[in-house]
């Protein structure tokens, strides 16, 4: 199980903490399929942290872990913390206690790794052993914002979108929230300006304000979704495929609108924001993202600083390559070959049946750590590091809006990968050997 420093060395500005993170679901016949496997990262204040891969990578799973939104036939274990700087030091009350075994949430429950955080400072709110009733008076919406992947599963059918906003935010910003301090809401008048402002920010028109959800487009169901999620003005967003649906340039105004959420902070200045965004959308990340994280068959094989992933330098996986090789604008050249079955998972390192370059190393699972000199120590970098001071920001990418992934929270953090041969620009890439496929 992942090392995890005591939670007092923790980074005051961290907002998520996820440590040794597994998800698998039990299907019949006794069949495991292990969605999610040792995913550990960081999202800080003022950060936008982009998590990208193919398909049926486990992705979206790992976002409805955090939430507790998983089905019955899930198990998960290790921490996903929420830190002082989304709790704001009001601790963690309603916590729920983790139960024996793998199995953890309701029939499945969770089991924590070897160490939980308790806290920034104060006690932090563990996602994964929070009962139901924390999650929704207190993460879901309030805390954490979702912007889902499928919005049209999350609108209610029998409402307008203007009564749906108008309900989130008098309750998630009303007086009987956490976040009562900004002001209950006085008169019609007020809630009307208010949820006609969300609505503004995610481009949807107030034309369409009084119309039903089957009465729009997957385009505009995406921007209802996003208004939504944006109403709460929580301090952590979690934007699952947020621009599905949507041309070019609502594409760019949406993105540019969760980034601009990120870095404006909310209304009462009580700390930054941060978001976890997932998408297939290269391009979209390219705009937005401080750091990137790229997902392949349940675990995450490389962390890095966005301006390296998107710049010359590149990602150092030969996967991460692959993707940024198959963009129109690149070499236009797809990834060859198809993603193991999460259920059937090959011994080993699972992208290796699809690598120029495996060799009979790769018949070892690889540990993700920092680059050293082209080489990679096993195990470097997967505890957080303070961050240094001052902390470097990322420089501007082409096309990003002014202020868009430019933060000053983006630091220099080392480069995570999880390869035995790690691309090294500085040098040649192995000879590929011959070796017997591991996955049909």
């Amino acid at each position: 199980m992942t090392d995890v420093l005591p939670s007092d060395a923790l980074p005051s500005d961290v907002l998520l903490s996820v440590r040794g993170l597994h998800v698998r679901f039990l299907l019949p016949r006794g069949r495991v399929v292990s969605a999610v496997t040792d995913v550990s990262f960081d999202v800080r204040a003022g950060e936008c942290l982009v998590l990208v891969g193919e398909s049926g990578c486990g992705k979206s799973v790992l976002a409805s872990a955090l939430l507790g939104l998983l089905p019955g036939n899930a198990q998960t274990a290790g921490s996903a913390v929420l830190g002082d700087a989304v709790l704001g030091g009001a601790g963690a009350p309603g916590r729920g206690s983790a139960g024996p075994g793998f199995p953890g949430r309701g029939s499945t429950g969770h089991v924590p790794s070897g160490h939980v955080p308790s806290g920034f400072g104060s006690p932090g709110l563990d996602l994964l052993a929070a009962d139901e009733r924390t999650l929704a008076r207190r993460v879901r919406g309030r805390l954490v914002g979702l912007v889902p992947q499928s919005p049209a599963a999350h609108l209610t059918p029998v409402r307008t979108v203007r009564s749906q906003l108008e309900e989130t935010v008098a309750e998630l910003r009303g007086p009987r929230g956490p976040q009562a301090a900004r002001g209950p809401w006085r008169g019609r008048a007020a809630l009307r300006t208010a949820a006609a402002d969300a609505a503004e920010r995610a481009a949807f028109p107030a034309s369409h304000l009084d119309r039903y959800p089957h009465e729009l487009s997957g385009g505009l169901a995406q921007r209802a979704a996003v208004a939504l999620a944006l109403a709460g003005d929580a301090p952590l967003l979690l934007a699952d495929e947020p621009t599905t649906g949507l041309d070019r340039d609502l594409v760019d105004l949406t993105v540019d609108e969760l980034r601009r959420h990120v870095d404006t902070g909310p209304a009462d200045g009580a700390g930054r924001r941060g978001m976890l965004m997932i998408t297939h959308d290269l391009a979209a990340a390219s705009r937005v993202a401080d750091r990137v994280a790229v997902m392949y068959a349940g675990r995450i094989v490389e962390i890095c600083d966005a301006a390296d992933f998107f710049g010359a330098r590149g990602p150092r996986h030969p996967y991460s390559r692959g993707l940024l090789d198959a963009l129109p604008d690149r070499a236009f050249v797809p990834v060859p070959g198809l993603p193991p079955e999460l259920s059937d998972l090959p011994p080993g390192c699972a992208f290796a049946a699809r690598c120029g370059h495996a060799t009979r190393a790769c018949g070892t699972v690889p540990t993700l750590g920092a680059v050293t000199d082209g080489a990679v120590v096993p195990g470097a970098g997967r505890t957080p590091a303070p961050v240094p001071s001052p902390a470097p920001a990322v420089p501007p990418r082409a096309g990003a809006s002014p202020g868009t992934g430019a933060s000053a929270a983006a630091t220099a953090l080392p480069g995570l990968v999880a390869c035995h041969h790690p691309h090294r620009p500085e040098h040649p890439d192995p000879e590929p050997e011959s070796v017997e496929p591991t996955h049909a």
